[in-house]
């Protein structure tokens, strides 16, 4: 792995600091997307606060001083805000022009495409990125970048925590399912016949939703919308829905930076070594899942000390396949 240089460092660091100013005036900006209006009703004239684009919402009293206050303020307040994400919306074009100059643009455009979209939902917290595209934010947050051969991936994997409500999941997607959020991205995103927890664009880039093995009395299908993707379980995926995760900004390939939630490093290294050592696992799969976890340990012990591979904050794992990660880690170390 190479240590980014100081220029990279700095651009990384103030696109963290510009992404999310303008992540929290886009998120201010939702609270005034339906808008007000005066509606006239049995001679009388009432402010309305619109909740959707069918134009239902609530009333806040009849025209007066104080509710023609209410109407004013909210003109303004959404006036500054929108002053605000154009200002900070052209300071992110430039700096994304900085980003590719000095190369910090390693996260493939449609994977950052996919993670803008998801963030600019209110479903922004209920999806994490597992498998090889986590080791992107893995990147960010140690200031290294990796060998290209162990990051080449041609599909994401979204972790849902089934434990969630999904029917306020399925509104916060707007009605629309992941399906639907994808295809806002690629209109070409489609379901896989015959596997249906997987979409594909016209250029083969898959998106997989997955969840853990759910037990007999929580068997129920995962889907946000009538023609969605459907989450297939996969086992030991329990680790990684119990481990402490990360919001890390990272660059993606058009320069923009773009936020990943991604699971705690050592829980990705954990598992990935313990997958590594699974009998019914491919074995190209293991010879790569024990690379990418030999890669991350040894990025926990040279730069993210304050990622201490301490048992007791890694209770989640079973106590077994944590004593064996750590033995691989100190590997890594003293081989």
């Amino acid at each position: 792995m190479t240590p980014l240089s100081q220029q990279q460092r700095l651009f990384l660091v103030e696109s963290t600091q510009l992404y999310e100013a303008w992540a929290g005036t886009r998120q201010q900006m939702q609270s005034y997307k339906y808008g007000m209006k005066w509606l006239k009703s049995k001679g009388g004239e009432y402010l309305i606060r619109l909740a959707d684009a069918k134009g239902n919402g609530k009333s806040l009293g009849p025209r007066s001083p104080q509710t023609e206050a209410i109407y004013q303020s909210f003109v303004e307040g959404k006036q500054r805000c929108e002053e605000k994400l154009d200002g900070l919306s052209h300071r992110l074009a430039e700096q994304s022009r900085l980003n590719k100059a000095v190369r910090l643009n390693r996260l493939p455009i449609v994977v950052g495409n996919i993670l803008q979209a998801i963030d600019a939902t209110k479903s922004r917290d209920d999806f994490r990125i597992i498998g090889t595209h986590a080791l992107f934010a893995y990147e960010a947050l140690a200031g290294v970048q990796l060998r290209n051969e162990l990051l080449a991936s041609g599909d994401v994997d979204l972790l849902y925590d089934p434990r969630k409500k999904l029917s306020l999941v399925a509104k916060n997607l707007d009605g629309n399912g992941l399906l639907g959020l994808l295809q806002r991205v690629d209109k070409s995103f489609d379901l896989v016949h015959n596997q249906s927890f997987r979409a594909v664009n016209n250029h083969g880039f898959m998106v997989d939703l997955i969840v853990p093995a759910q037990g007999i009395r929580d068997q129920k299908t995962i889907q946000f919308a009538p023609i969605d993707l459907h989450a297939v379980e996969v086992p030991s995926l329990q680790w990684l829905t119990n481990a402490p995760y990360d919001d890390v900004v990272v660059i993606s390939g058009n320069g923009m930076p773009v936020r990943a939630r991604v699971p705690d490093p050592r829980a990705f290294a954990v598992h990935k070594a313990w997958l590594s050592q699974q009998p019914d696992r491919e074995p190209v799969k293991k010879a790569r899942d024990f690379e990418q976890a030999k890669m991350v340990f040894a990025m926990l012990q040279e730069y993210l000390p304050n990622y201490p591979l301490d048992p007791s904050q890694m209770r989640y794992f079973p106590l077994d396949v944590l004593s064996e990660g750590i033995e691989q880690a100190n590997k890594q170390v003293n081989p």
